[in-house]
């Protein structure tokens, strides 16, 4: 049974004692409607291909293609399923672009909290929060949200209007997953992506302190990447698996790790846990002992619904914070209708110039 949770807001850090109680802070809302407010009455563009082009900046796999030297061997390990009760939590987030105004680009973000106890799935969702982003309030947001979330210095550089969608998303899905390593106990909390950190939103003291408050609550954070660009030998890393027997994990000894500024905090194995043509990279945390890092699948595997080897909790997430094109539609035409919004469809340049050679999509 999917239970719908209400929500309201809460000061800075005043976490629940369970996920029930989760909210979110004021100040994430008022950073949405006043950045709405700057815009009545201009000429707004609605994005026909908003529900088909997600963002296209992506850090979730942003470790490097691993080298071909040093000697290596590929381990299967077996797994049995550990029955019982143990709760398991996911977080997803998504945004998506709305359209363009005369100043700036308008965004949709929300999220999505799924968990299961006591054979009872239930959700929380987030949203959707519509920003305004311009060249004028980009860093103010971009800062605000840094350092609201994060205790870290105001002084970082906005990234440019296009990336400023998925760079928001990206930190409030970090304090998502702040919020369930505060609430959750003795737990698994699964992870949309990998444990890489390093880049511009995932500063490797910021993982770290999520993996280290998830870890002093007993939790262990499972991160599983839908997709993956690691290479072993040259083979794409979820390759590995098309033989093995399920359910088992992959764990490949001598591991080359990749220099440079990309950090990988976690163990990576293939995980493929079920019957069917799927297998995914699974990241657990490094600080983790290995021997818990294994039960901890064996007890997901005994606590929740897999298909595909995905974790139903996790799909979930993913389902319910995702935009339809209906929502899109509709999102358009209420902040249309709400802020006096002068609707206007530019010509498609490529079209006009090439016609049916003319791609659909300009980034």
């Amino acid at each position: 049974m999917i239970e719908q949770l209400h929500y309201t807001t809460t000061p800075r850090y005043n976490f629940p004692q369970s996920l029930e109680d989760l909210q979110l802070p004021q100040r994430f809302i008022e950073l949405s409607l006043r950045s709405m407010r700057n815009m009545e009455g201009e000429y707004f563009q609605p994005d026909e291909m908003a529900f088909n082009q997600p963002a296209t900046e992506n850090f979730e796999d942003a470790t490097p293609v691993l080298g071909t030297h040093g000697p290596f061997t590929i381990e299967s390990i077996p797994l049995k399923p550990l029955l019982g009760d143990t709760p398991v939590a996911a977080v997803d987030i998504s945004s998506i672009k709305i359209g363009e105004t005369e100043t700036g680009i308008l965004c949709a973000i929300r999220g999505a909290i799924v968990w299961k106890e006591k054979s009872r799935y239930k959700y929380l969702r987030l949203g959707p929060f519509p920003f305004h982003i311009t060249e004028e309030n980009k860093k103010e947001i971009y800062n605000l949200f840094r350092h609201y979330y994060f205790e870290v210095s105001a002084d970082a550089s906005a990234p440019s209007l296009i990336n400023m969608q998925t760079r928001i998303g990206n930190l409030l899905e970090r304090w998502l997953q702040l919020g369930i390593s505060c609430s959750a106990h003795d737990s698994i909390i699964l992870w949309d992506g990998s444990l890489t950190a390093g880049t511009a939103d995932s500063p490797v003291n910021v993982v770290s302190q999520l993996l280290e408050i998830a870890r002093n609550r007993l939790n262990t954070v499972l991160a599983f990447s839908k997709t993956t660009n690691l290479r072993l030998s040259g083979h794409r890393l979820t390759d590995l698996a098309e033989k093995s027997k399920p359910p088992c994990l992959l764990q490949i000894n001598g591991f080359p790790i990749p220099s440079g500024p990309v950090f990988t905090l976690g163990n990576v194995y293939v995980a493929k846990l079920t019957r069917g043509v799927c297998s995914f990279r699974l990241d657990i945390d490094k600080k983790v002992p290995l021997e818990r890092g294994i039960e901890a699948v064996q007890k997901l595997l005994g606590s929740d619904l897999l298909i595909q080897s995905y974790p139903e909790t996790l799909r979930l997430a993913h389902i319910f914070s995702t935009f339809t094109a209906t929502e899109v539609i509709g999102i358009q035409r209420f902040i249309a209708q709400q802020y006096g919004l002068r609707i206007i469809v530019r010509p498609n340049v490529r079209r006009l110039l090439f016609g049916p050679f003319g791609k659909d999509y300009e980034g």
